[in-house]
């Protein structure tokens, strides 16, 4: 593994997340309460010994900065490494990255002065647990110059993703982006035969999508990227290729999320709270890493709590919380009840020696539900959030309402008796 590279893509906007990514990037939004998405990627890498890592960047940095030079910090007698590369004016450009291909090429001199045979690209932006070594071990069996990572998804799910035909080989023999046509989706359904191959597990589903992870032999990757001037790997690049090329796909059956949306974001979080959720943080043997923070524990009087996850420096006071995740250094007070809410917690306590928590958190006597809670929301008493109307997007100096969802954006503050329904 020491002449691997990983390549993290540190997305672009990420609209669809939007006001999550109001003031952050995408991977630096929190998750499962004391993570962030980058953290998923990262410990993937480093679980499987791949200790050289590129991080592109180029939207709302800062956070997301911080926190990899805070997080991860190899020791000085190893060669690994972690580099952010950020979008940057060059005498070649000075464009911002166009796209998952586009980011790389802009940043090719880099990886060509790594003295590595094989190029790893990971989204920044993903739950998984996909154990790289073996996905290396598949590729160098096959002797690819492409692989990809795909996943079994039924056919109501494959205008989600970019849809492969595999032969029994597991060679890639067509590959279509997001497709919307029938016809073409007949072509692409994988064959019993493959479905049932001895040897391996069962397909559940009879379509397989990229995963939007990718190995490449570097040399490779280096000629692709340098002949062809397309911005994408997944809509131009690798469809491009199959003809020409050796390309492969890993199957991947554990669990996989792209948490591109605010539903899929919040009921993926949610799922965390479960005795046992899909994507496990209990893995002693592959924690997933982040930044150690150093809280006490948290402090729960009088409360009603089924179904939570609780992080640490929490201060909950005689409240009901079901169904939630509560982030570090969460407070809540008396009478409040929290129903499906994902409450990311705060940066600070208030000012110190004393803390007072008199104007963090949530007040007394609110009710939240089907809701979203930023970093240092602050609510006031009495308010009622519980929206009941129209999967339609509304949009307020208070609040965001997506798909049902109501979310608070970081930062901001709820006024008493405040009334969402």
């Amino acid at each position: 593994m020491k002449n691997v590279l990983a390549v993290i893509l540190g997305g672009g906007q990420g609209s669809r997340l939007f006001p999550l990514t109001k003031y952050r990037a995408k991977p630096a939004v929190p998750v499962g309460g004391k993570f962030r998405l980058i953290d998923i990627p990262m410990s993937n890498c480093i679980h499987w010994d791949i200790k050289k890592i590129y991080v592109l960047t180029q939207f709302h940095t800062v956070s997301l900065h911080k926190h990899i030079f805070n997080t991860y910090k190899f020791d000085r007698f190893s060669t690994g490494f972690v580099q952010i590369l950020s979008a940057q004016e060059t005498l070649e450009g000075r464009d911002w990255y166009q796209g998952t291909a586009d980011a790389v090429r802009k940043n090719i001199n880099f990886i060509k002065n790594q003295k590595v045979d094989v190029v790893v690209i990971l989204s920044g932006d993903q739950l998984f647990r996909l154990n790289l070594k073996e996905f290396v071990k598949f590729h160098l069996e096959k002797k690819s110059e492409i692989s990809i990572a795909s996943t079994p998804v039924a056919r109501e799910s494959t205008g989600n993703f970019g849809i492969l035909k595999i032969n029994k080989e597991q060679k890639i023999i067509d590959f279509e982006e997001k497709p919307q046509n029938r016809e073409i989706l007949d072509k692409l359904e994988i064959p019993a035969e493959i479905i049932n191959m001895p040897g391996r597990e069962r397909l559940n589903h009879p379509f397989l999508a990229s995963m939007g992870i990718y190995i490449f032999n570097k040399d490779v990757l280096i000629d692709l990227l340098e002949k062809n001037q397309e911005e994408d790997f997944g809509k131009q690049i690798i469809p491009a290729s199959i003809k020409n090329h050796r390309v492969y796909t890993y199957v991947f059956t554990g669990y996989w999320e792209d948490i591109g949306t605010i539903r899929a974001f919040f009921e993926a979080n949610l799922d965390f709270a479960n005795p046992v959720p899909k994507f496990n943080f209990y893995d002693e043997h592959n924690p997933i890493y982040t930044n150690a923070r150093f809280l006490p524990g948290s402090k729960i009087k009088n409360c009603e709590i089924n179904h939570a996850l609780i992080c640490e420096g929490s201060i909950l006071e005689g409240s009901k919380i079901s169904n939630a995740v509560i982030g570090i250094r969460a407070i809540t007070k008396e009478g409040s009840t929290l129903d499906h809410v994902v409450m990311m917690g705060s940066d600070y306590y208030g000012d110190a020696p004393t803390i007072d928590t008199s104007k963090m958190g949530i007040g007394k006597n609110c009710y939240i539900r089907n809701a979203i809670l930023d970093k240092n929301v602050r609510v006031g008493d009495n308010v009622v959030i519980d929206y009941k109307g129209p999967e339609k997007e509304i949009e307020t100096e208070l609040y965001h309402i997506i798909d049902g969802i109501v979310v608070v954006p970081k930062n901001s503050f709820i006024p008493a008796n405040t009334r969402i329904e």
